[in-house]
């Protein structure tokens, strides 16, 4: 089903090794970072060096993809090397089950001590996963991005004082100094709850993108011409983003027009809106509320204003692609300067993790991978989200250093998934790979031992299958990818008989132009079938998620259906 490989079509150069030990491994692992929110990836956005490090001297890859692109799916993917049928968690109402074979606990049994600090999300919180663990709790699980909550493996909540990236950095970079006169290997997850909603910054970055101008994607005014209309519907439209997302709340009354405007905003707000915004102030202390009034109560008392004319105010309905561009624009920007500025939070302690292994003397057989649970529609389609089997979503940041192993610059063009995380990891640290793991191990690849075009031939597509069917409004459907095509059927739409998308990402990168039924790519559409078969076959996707009752379907859906009344 897979194997692995490396670069570019050129004769393979391959890294001497430096060293036979069980490296120590470093997993720093973000929540929804796009792709192109990373300057390693040829973006301009937003710049970020020490993420770029591990590029420079490592390697990237330009396509990782995730099977189901959610936050806890993923997650128990990487943890398991396994699908979400196979795993358990299909969406994030699902249960992780902690006696599942998973590769830390594995690489325990091999010697090494292992640690996960930061964001967790899946529950029950860590069982016996790891040695050591403490994950953020509180929302829903996310943590929140000032004054932290966390929790332990005996239970014990704490609130540690200060931004939440710059704290699970803290808690790390202690247990790894903890740990540096052990003559055991390593394995520490550091996982960030940024730059996932509500985005957040630290203090030194409010204002750093204030009045910054950001290139807007080409298909942010997108009017979902030649797909189905769940892409009109799906509830991921920075239109209809609300005051929350793009960091809009009440003014301080420091002058009388301001304090006009916090009451009539106070006022406008709803019992839910109302108590959401109480509780963020009250989670921040002094100094941090009057730095957030200070860098935007001027922007937001604008908003407050812009709100009074339609071309900036939310309107419902079925509305063009132009009566909805002004808002559009402007919203995308209050985005981006928020996603922009909490990503580099992630950024800047990313270097604080790889200062500490250089001092600590330990690069030379250390792995350090940085990657986030999906990429994320930053604006791309109108959209804030994931989910969806688009680029966008189904993408993956992934970039690895390893001296001695990986020639520096590496950028290879093969097709991996983050089921072959772990089975990557179990390798590289000289311990045998389930059988019962689906993904493979790339290490070969990285090595420089096996060609992209080996690769391609034993993997010549991925899968991919989102279960969660109407969260943010967004179909259930699978689907295959290979170098250039992409199948997506929407299985339960069109009463139950399904709806299908074929896109030519050579010929349409930005996935705009649905050729499912067009003549000319008939022999394409069979393959792609094929393709999708195989891979369900292959992954033994069971036939019954296909039908009625679907794996996941909320109380709407199972009334429509007449399952419950």
């Amino acid at each position: 089903m897979l194997m692995a490989a490396s670069s570019v079509i050129a004769p393979v150069a391959v890294a001497e090794p430096v060293s036979t030990e069980q490296p120590n491994i470093i997993f720093i692992f973000s929540d929804d970072h796009a792709n192109r929110a990373i300057s390693a990836y040829g973006s301009d956005l937003v710049k970020t060096p020490n993420i770029d490090r591990i590029a420079n001297e490592g390697a990237i890859f330009e396509n990782t993809f995730v099977g189901n692109s959610i936050c806890q799916p993923s997650r128990a993917s990487v943890m398991t090397g396994k699908h979400s049928h196979k795993n358990g968690v299909t969406d994030n109402s699902a249960r992780w089950n902690p006696n599942q074979v998973a590769f830390p606990k594995l690489l325990e049994q091999a010697g090494y001590d292992t640690a996960l600090i930061g964001k967790w999300h899946m529950a029950p919180t860590p069982v016996n996963e790891f040695g050591y663990s403490i994950v953020l709790s509180g929302s829903g699980r996310q943590g929140t991005y000032y004054q932290p909550e966390f929790v332990d493996q005996k239970g014990k909540k704490t609130v540690v004082e200060g931004y939440s990236a710059d704290v699970i950095t803290d808690m790390s970079l202690d247990w790894m100094k903890q740990h540096a006169d052990s003559d055991k290997p390593f394995l520490i997850k550091i996982q960030y709850k940024a730059p996932h909603t509500p985005r957040r910054p630290a203090l030194r970055h409010l204002t750093t993108f204030k009045d910054h101008v950001f290139p807007e994607p080409a298909t942010l005014h997108d009017d979902y011409n030649t797909r189905g209309d769940h892409a009109q519907r799906a509830w991921m439209q920075l239109y209809g983003m609300g005051p929350v997302g793009i960091n809009a709340f009440p003014p301080a009354a420091t002058t009388p027009e301001r304090a006009k405007v916090r009451e009539d905003w106070l006022a406008s707000m709803n019992p839910r809106e109302r108590k959401t915004h109480e509780q963020w102030m009250e989670r921040m202390n002094q100094e941090q509320r009057d730095a957030w009034h200070a860098a935007y109560d001027d922007i937001n008392v604008e908003y407050w204003e812009m709100q009074k004319d339609p071309k900036y105010a939310r309107r419902r309905g079925n509305l063009t692609t132009e009566q909805k561009a002004d808002r559009l624009s402007y919203m995308y920007q209050r985005f981006m300067r928020d996603y922009a500025a909490t990503v580099l939070g992630i950024d800047e302690n990313v270097g604080r993790v790889l200062d500490y292994v250089d001092q600590a003397g330990i690069a030379d057989n250390t792995i350090v991978v940085y990657s986030s649970d999906q990429s994320f529609f930053i604006g791309e389609h109108g959209w804030a989200e994931k989910r969806y089997m688009y680029e966008e979503g189904m993408k993956m940041p992934f970039l690895i250093r390893w001296p001695g192993h990986i020639e520096a610059g590496l950028r290879p063009d093969a097709m991996i998934q983050n089921i072959d995380f772990a089975p990557t990891f179990l390798e590289s640290a000289g311990v045998d790979i389930p059988q019962e793991m689906q993904g493979k191990s790339f290490k070969a690849l990285l090595e420089g031992k096996v060609s992209d075009e080996q690769w391609h031939k034993e993997r010549p597509a991925v899968y991919y299958h989102y279960y969660m069917h109407g969260a943010h409004n967004v179909p259930r459907h699978d689907g295959v990818r290979t170098e250039r095509y992409k199948l997506i059927d929407f299985y339960s739409q069109n009463g139950g008989k399904g709806e299908f998308e074929l896109y030519d990402l050579e010929t349409d990168p930005y996935e705009v132009n649905n050729v499912y039924a067009d003549p000319k790519y008939a022999e394409v559409r069979e393959m792609m079938h094929g393709q999708l078969k195989e891979a369900r076959n292959n992954y033994e996707v069971p036939d019954d998620v296909f039908e009625v009752p679907y794996v996941y379907m909320n109380r709407k859906e199972r009334r429509e259906l007449g399952l419950i009344k």
